[in-house]
Order: structure tokens, then C-alpha cells, then sequence
């Protein structure tokens, strides 16, 4: 039976509270725990010899001695994020999970480095259509400098226009961050229901703001195989889902600027970004065009309206030939993954509410198990936006799966 992981989030939390904010001594010993138990982890599961896990580790508690913090080598960095995904207790598309690209870019430091990098993970994840789950890794926290930081909380994003009467022109999930940029020269005149964001990011130098090269992102109009009027509606959504907000925490080691990308699960788009009502709630407007009763939820217009809205995503990005999968396939990889995990002597941990798809649930394998959700440590962890404070917590769903639910 291989190594479980012990440290959890919860473990952690109660660790730093009870160090108090003066002992850097007893901060270095918690930091030394954590970091000793992610290294057993990641030899004992990489099954290296005795004598290699205890030069190294040798090195890595000499570096935590005298800096407060090591630098994880190629490997170890790499086996780290591929676990957090793996430990992603909102994710429903573990299964891959050993498949991730891991791009180490922790040496770049400029604004202008961090973009051209981004542009690549971008260009790399979806030149093809088929979709590479990817992560590219920016320089970790140090106590001494200002963290890279990536103010969006999705790489690709569109932008909320707030109008003078109040209403909410585009996406309104991110009028905050639209309005942030406004505020640093960022414009779009006239603004639509798709603008694409600016990417902001943070260094030691300030902030700065970037357009993506024109052409770059990929975009899926949204077509219904029956109804040619769909069409019409105007409705599209960007290929790739990066979550670029969240914290990387590996072994003691805190990457506040890792974003990260997958495909997909269609109900992601057709049930949360396009027809959540505080989203782009198109729900009334697809319900009219199909000539339903709108007037009374007892006539199942919701829900009719909502598969066909489904129906029609996962038809477009088909058309496209971009990678994306549909709910009852995506339970079922999951239920596979279950059974990988146990016979490699691991638990597979989860948060039922975000496993179970948005759409049709109970003909999904997930909604009738029962998963504990005991949060792992390498993980990824919520950060609050740059312009908010608090602890970091777990996050939403890495690469994609579950993402838009964030």
C-alpha cells in the first residue's frame, strides 16, 4: 500500500494559528513538517532509493534552514502539481491527471517575459483544437519581493460592462475586474456581450495590462444541429478554460501565479456560464425561440430549454473540432479514476456538489456515491483578488473541469 498524504488544509490552518506571527522558529519547524511530508510522499511514490531521498533531502533542510524555503528541483516540481490536480477534491476530470504538461517558468520576472509565456501555454494548449491539460508555473512566494500575480481569474475572460441604467452588458461575473482595468486605461468603445479581457499581471515592477494578439484565442460560435435560428442569437464561448487566480501549494512551497487549463465538460458552458441566471441568462430567450410556455415553471421550459442549449454547445465545439466532454462521459471517468486510485492504495476524495454535473444528475454513476472530501496537500488553493485580503482556501476546480462554477 503506498503512502497516503497526511497534510490536509485543515492540519495546516490550525499549524500557523498556533505558531503566532513572532516565532520564526516555530514557523520554520511547521514549514519543515510540511515540506518532510510531501518529500516521503513524492519518493515513496516515485520509488526512489534510500540513499537519493536522504542526500536530497539533506539539501532541501539545509535550504529551508538557511533561506526559510527551497527551491523544488524540474522533477519534484512537476510530480507536484500533476498530485494537485489528483488531490482537486472539485474535480471531476482527475482521470488525466498524469497526463499534464508542466511548464516551469519560475525564472521569468518581467511583465513582458510572464505574457510571451502565457501567449505560448495558450498557443501550445489549443493549436490543434484537441486541448492539452497544461500548467505553466511562475516564480514562488518569497517573503523578501512581491509575488508574480495574475489578476484575472480565468486566463480568458469576458468582460461585464456596467450601463448607466444598471444593467450588466456582457459577463457579470466579471464586472469587478472589467471595471479594475477600466481604471488602469483598458477600453472597449462600443462594448459587447463578448469583449475579450485583458490579461493584468503583477510583479515587483507594478501592474500591467496586455491585449491578446489578435487571433490568438479561440472562440466557438454556438449552432444547434436542428435549429438554424440559433444561430442568430449571437452566442460564442472561448475554447480554453485556464483558471489563473488560484494558489499552488506544494510541499511548504507557494506558487501564487500557476495557471492551468484543461477541456471542458459541456454543462460548464451550456448550464453555468451561459444560463445561470446571474451569468448570461439566456435560458428566456432560447425558451421563446423553441415556442415554449414561458410563463409557468410547471410547463418544464427551464429544463427543456436547458437541453437544448446543451445540446447545441456540445454540437458547436464538435463543428469546431475542439476538445470538449459531455456529463455522462465525464462521470464515468471519473468512477474509473475511483477505481485506479484504490487499487494504487489512495483514497479518492471529493466534494459531491461539484462532482455531480448541473444538468440530469441522477443519470450520472457520481450522484449516487458518496465521497468523503478530506482536502490533501499538494493542492490548489482559492486566493482572494489582489485587491481583497484573506487566508487562502480551496479553491474551485483546476483545468477546466468545473471551473466556470469558480
Amino acid at each position: 500500500m503506498k503512502i497516503q498524504e497526511q497534510t490536509t488544509l485543515t492540519t495546516y490552518s490550525k499549524q500557523i494559528d498556533s505558531v503566532g506571527e513572532p516565532g520564526a522558529t516555530a514557523r520554520l519547524e511547521v514549514l519543515k513538517e510540511e515540506t518532510w511530508a510531501w518529500y516521503r510522499l513524492y519518493c515513496a511514490q516515485n520509488s526512489f532509493r534510500p540513499e537519493i531521498s536522504a542526500r536530497r533531502w539533506f539539501q532541501i533542510e539545509g535550504e529551508l534552514e538557511r533561506t526559510g524555503t527551497y527551491w523544488q528541483s524540474a522533477e519534484e516540481l512537476e510530480y507536484g502539481a500533476k498530485v494537485a490536480w489528483r488531490n482537486s477534491t472539485r474535480c471531476i476530470g482527475r482521470l488525466h491527471w498524469q497526463n499534464l504538461v508542466v511548464r516551469d517558468c519560475r525564472i521569468l520576472g518581467s511583465a513582458e517575459e510572464i505574457f510571451s509565456a502565457l501567449i505560448e501555454h495558450v498557443r501550445l494548449s489549443t493549436a490543434t483544437g484537441k486541448v492539452v491539460p497544461m500548467i505553466t508555473i511562475f516564480a514562488p512566494e518569497h517573503s523578501d519581493q512581491r509575488p508574480v500575480r495574475i489578476w484575472n481569474r480565468q486566463l480568458i475572460g469576458y468582460a461585464g460592462h456596467r450601463q448607466s441604467d444598471g444593467s450588466i452588458l456582457g459577463d457579470p461575473l466579471n464586472v469587478p475586474f472589467t471595471e479594475v482595468v477600466r481604471k488602469l486605461g483598458w477600453t472597449r468603445d462600443p462594448a459587447g456581450p463578448f469583449d475579450l479581457l485583458p490579461l493584468l499581471v503583477e510583479t515587483s515592477e507594478g501592474l500591467r495590462w496586455f491585449d491578446w494578439p489578435e487571433g490568438l484565442i479561440l472562440e466557438v460560435p454556438i449552432r444547434h444541429p436542428d435549429h438554424p435560428w440559433f444561430e442568430e442569437l449571437g452566442l460564442k464561448w472561448f475554447a480554453l478554460p485556464a483558471v489563473s487566480g488560484m494558489l499552488l501549494q506544494i510541499g511548504g512551497v507557494k506558487y501564487p501565479a500557476a495557471p492551468f487549463s484543461g477541456w471542458y465538460v459541456g454543462t460548464e458552458v451550456g448550464a453555468r456560464d451561459l444560463a445561470d441566471v446571474q451569468r448570461y441568462n439566456v435560458l428566456p430567450m432560447v425558451g421563446k425561440h423553441l415556442g415554449f410556455d414561458t410563463g409557468s415553471d410547471r410547463s418544464l421550459w427551464k429544463d427543456r430549454a436547458l437541453v437544448e442549449l446543451n445540446a447545441a454547445v456540445l454540437h458547436s465545439f464538435a463543428q469546431a473540432g475542439v476538445a470538449m466532454v459531455d456529463h455522462h462521459a465525464v462521470a464515468r471517468q471519473f468512477m474509473l479514476h475511483q477505481e485506479r486510485e484504490m487499487k494504487a492504495g489512495r483514497t479518492t476524495y471529493a466534494e459531491w456538489s461539484w462532482i455531480v454535473p448541473p444538468l440530469s444528475g441522477s443519470t450520472t454513476p457520481v450522484f449516487h456515491k458518496a465521497f468523503e472530501n478530506e482536502v490533501l496537500s499538494p493542492n490548489f488553493y482559492h486566493q482572494p483578488a489582489p485587491w481583497q485580503s484573506e487566508r487562502p482556501r480551496q479553491g474551485g476546480c483546476p483545468f477546466g473541469f468545473g471551473a466556470a462554477s469558480e
